[in-house]
């Protein structure tokens, strides 16, 4: 339900296909794309290639101020490797997580302060990221109220945005993220496959 109206409860009212993402090593990065940190490279492996990504839309109708609100939201991003039935669920692990020192309730995921997130192969980061690095560079440098545009591609209205490097057939997509840390979700197989990789950001009509 809305934080604001216990009676507006919050559905998903819409799955569909964002774009396809290229992942020519098969290493998979979910973190954000503005990290000064080393990214946040899951262990787990899939298979080189292009793999669609879907978003979940959510969805509280209500009223603001005499108007009409549809109050909708990306609830969920998903990254598709397969779509065989999946059977389990857990936490993604990085390179480098230690699970020993995880709190009981605490979320496997990355860290962020600027709500923004991606999938990106690996291999490539330096030269998907690159947009970014520039942009926050001239941000820094130019006169205020001087506008600064990104080398980026805006997918659905500017909820996502695509970064491609034509020399290694790569891609990074960034989603919207929870600030602070998001959980990153596998969902696994009978055999033990990943099927998908799941980001589910708060939603601000549930804060």
């Amino acid at each position: 339900m809305r934080y604001d109206d216990p009676l507006t409860f919050v559905e998903v009212v819409e799955v569909s296909e964002v774009t396809s993402v290229r992942l020519p090593s098969g290493r998979l990065i979910v973190d954000s794309p503005w990290t000064d940190r080393e990214p946040r490279e899951l262990t787990e492996r899939i298979a080189p290639g292009a793999y669609r990504v879907d978003a979940a839309w959510a969805a509280a109708p209500h009223e603001f101020m005499g108007e009409y609100a549809s109050g909708r939201e990306c609830a969920a991003i998903r990254l598709c490797v397969s779509n065989d039935p999946i059977t389990e669920w857990e936490m993604g692990l990085a390179v480098g997580d230690d699970i020993e020192q995880l709190q009981q309730g605490q979320d496997v995921g990355f860290e962020t302060d600027t709500a923004m997130g991606c999938f990106s192969d690996a291999t490539a980061w330096p030269a998907l990221t690159a947009p970014f690095r520039k942009f926050r560079e001239e941000c820094e440098t130019c006169e205020p109220g001087t506008f600064v545009s990104r080398d980026t591609e805006d997918l659905r209205d500017g909820y996502f945005e695509r970064s491609a490097d034509e020399t290694q057939y790569a891609d990074l997509l960034t989603f919207v993220a929870s600030e602070g840390r998001t959980a990153v979700w596998l969902g696994r197989t009978d055999s033990g496959s990943v099927a998908s990789v799941v980001v589910i950001p708060h939603l601000g009509m549930l804060a």
